[in-house]
């Protein structure tokens, strides 16, 4: 199994950054490659979600469903369609905060943005591919786009949620199986 993991700072309660997650459809907004985003449900678990996203000259629907919650620090997941992979958010408070932390700032929690996939559950006939154009190649090119996009879409959030832009320290924890 790969993994994809990013976290970073977010200067609210663990309560109002949940409330923003759980609003999974949203997340279109914020993503390069996320075109559309279907929801089927509430938020909470059995909750089923239909992702439109496209890159380079691959569009691909992924289908996820929320397998559990635990408000206000966690929301999991997983992908029912054609890879195995699973995800969750994840929220910690942090018990004081960091010394750079806004003046306006009361409270801080670590957010983090977990996927862990296995590559070689992806068959070629999955995905409609280009004529001549392998999956290895494309699973190749994919993991540096993934990782980009997965931290462009913790900064934006953090824009979003904290009511502005501001520089964003996100820390990768990426590993990468066999």
């Amino acid at each position: 199994m790969d993994e994809i993991a990013v976290s970073t700072v977010v200067y609210l309660p663990p309560e109002d950054i949940y409330e923003f997650l759980v609003d999974f459809p949203r997340y279109a907004n914020y993503s390069k490659h996320l075109r559309e985003v279907r929801k089927s449900g509430d938020g909470s678990p059995g909750t089923r979600y239909a992702l439109r996203f496209s890159w380079w000259k691959l569009t691909y629907t992924a289908e996820s469903r929320v397998t559990d919650v635990t408000p206000p620090t966690r929301i999991d997941w997983n992908i029912t369609k054609d890879i195995h992979a699973v995800g969750r958010w994840r929220i910690e408070e942090l018990d004081e905060l960091p010394a750079d932390a806004p003046s306006e700032a009361e409270s801080a929690s670590r957010v983090f943005f977990e996927v862990e996939y296995d590559p070689d559950t992806v068959s070629a006939g999955d995905i409609d591919l280009p004529r001549f154009v392998s999956l290895g190649w494309v699973i190749d090119r994919l993991k540096p786009v993934l990782q980009t996009e997965a931290e462009r879409i913790v900064e934006r959030i953090v824009a979003d949620i904290e009511g502005r832009p501001r520089q964003v320290e996100i820390t990768i924890h990426t590993q990468h199986g066999n």
